[in-house]
C-alpha cells in the first residue's frame, strides 16, 4: 500500500516524510482493516515528526484523525460489520487492567498506545485497530467534515469538559486551529460568550464567522474576565497572560499534548482558587460523546483538502499557521 512515511524525526522545513509502499497491514483477533478514505494532520503529527515527543518506534506512519470503511476482518469481531464507516482517534488502545483503567482512567493507562505513534497511523492506504477504539461516524458528516472530529473534536470536547465552563459563562481560547474552531461551535450551542486570542487575522474572522464576541492578541484586553479559559497553542508563554485575565475560582485547560517552557510568574496571578490544569489524551467515552454531540449541533468543521502525497506541504503550512480550520488529507473516494 502507498503510505508517507518518517523514517528520521526532522523540522517540517526539510520534508520528513518519505513516500513509499509498504506491506498492507493485516487484521488479528478483534481487529478491522479499514480502507481509508481521509485523514486530518494536527499538531501532534508535527510534534511526532518534529521529535518533540519521543518515539516508541521507526519508520513510523504518522496520522490519528482517521475515516474509513471496513474491509477485512480478524477472528472474533462482534462490534462491527464489512463496509461500516469508521474513525479512529489518537488512543490506539488501553490495556484494560492497569490500575488507571480501572478507575475509568484510560487516558492515563500504564501500557497507552497511540495511533501513529505507537502503531502506524492513517497517512496511508489501509490500517488496522482494535474494534473497540474504533467508532461510528455519524451520516451528518462526509469523510471529509468527519476527520477533525477524531482528534481536533475529541481532544477539545475533553478540554471543555475540563475547563469546567457553564452555560452562559464567558470562555477564552488561546489559538484558533483546528481543535479550537470545534469547541467554540459546541461552547456557541450552550450559551457559552467565547473570546478568542490568536495572532493570524485569517483565524480572527473565521473566529468571529463563528460566533466569538471578541477576538484580539494574547497580551491585548478583552474588556472582561473569562470564567475559564483553554490554550491549544503549544506555547508556554501564553499561560500567564491568560491567567491575566481569568476571573477568581476560574480553570484555565491546557489543551495540547507538548507545549514550549512556561516562564516563571507571580504567584499573584493563581491566587484566588485560579486552577491550572493540563488535558492528558482521551478516553473513548469522549469520542463517543462528542460524535454524537457533534452531529446534535451539527458542527460545521472548516477544511482544507489536500492528496496524501504533500502531507509535507501540509505539516509545514500547519507549522506556520497558514491552515484554516483543519487541513485533511484526501486518501481515497
Amino acid at each position: 500500500m502507498k503510505a508517507m512515511q518518517l523514517h528520521q524525526t526532522s523540522s517540517a522545513n526539510t520534508a520528513p516524510l518519505v513516500a513509499t509502499e509498504v506491506e498492507t497491514p493485516q487484521p488479528g483477533p478483534n481487529q478491522v482493516r479499514l480502507k481509508i478514505h481521509t485523514c486530518g494532520v494536527c499538531h501532534t503529527d508535527l510534534h511526532i515528526v518534529e521529535g518533540d515527543l519521543h518515539l516508541p518506534r521507526l519508520p513510523t506512519i504518522p496520522g490519528h484523525q482517521i475515516v474509513g470503511t471496513v474491509e477485512a476482518m480478524g477472528k472474533d469481531v462482534t462490534l462491527h460489520q464489512p463496509g461500516d464507516r469508521l474513525g479512529v482517534p489518537w488512543l490506539y488502545q488501553s490495556c484494560g487492567a492497569c490500575r488507571y483503567c480501572q478507575n475509568n482512567k484510560e487516558n492515563l493507562c500504564e501500557h497507552i498506545r497511540f495511533t501513529g505513534l505507537h502503531a502506524d497511523g492513517g497517512f496511508a492506504e489501509y490500517v488496522v485497530v482494535d474494534e473497540r477504539f474504533a467508532y461510528p461516524i455519524p451520516a451528518a458528516f462526509d469523510d471529509a467534515e468527519a476527520a477533525p472530529l477524531l482528534c481536533a473534536g475529541v481532544i477539545g470536547y475533553r478540554s471543555l469538559r475540563l475547563s469546567q465552563v457553564q452555560p452562559g459563562q464567558r470562555l477564552g481560547l488561546y489559538g484558533f486551529g483546528a481543535a479550537a474552531h470545534i469547541v467554540i461551535q459546541i461552547a456557541r450551542h450552550r450559551g457559552c460568550e467565547v473570546f478568542v486570542f490568536t495572532r493570524s487575522k485569517r483565524h480572527r474572522a473565521l473566529a468571529k464567522s463563528l460566533g466569538a464576541v471578541w477576538t484580539g492578541g494574547a497580551e491585548d484586553d478583552p474588556g472582561t474576565v473569562m470564567d475559564s479559559s483553554i490554550i491549544f497553542a503549544p506555547a508556554g508563554w501564553l499561560v500567564p497572560q491568560a491567567l491575566r485575565v481569568l476571573d477568581k475560582g476560574g480553570t484555565l485547560a491546557l489543551g495540547g499534548i507538548h507545549m514550549s517552557p512556561i516562564p516563571e510568574m507571580a504567584y499573584d496571578l493563581l491566587w484566588h482558587e485560579r486552577t491550572v490544569r493540563s488535558v492528558a489524551n482521551s478516553v473513548r467515552q469522549d469520542a463517543i460523546e462528542l460524535l454524537q454531540v457533534a452531529a446534535e449541533i451539527p458542527v460545521k468543521t472548516e477544511v482544507e483538502l489536500f492528496p496524501l502525497e504533500q502531507a509535507n506541504e501540509v505539516l509545514l503550512r500547519l507549522k506556520q499557521s497558514r491552515i484554516n480550520g483543519a487541513g485533511v488529507l484526501q486518501i481515497s473516494a
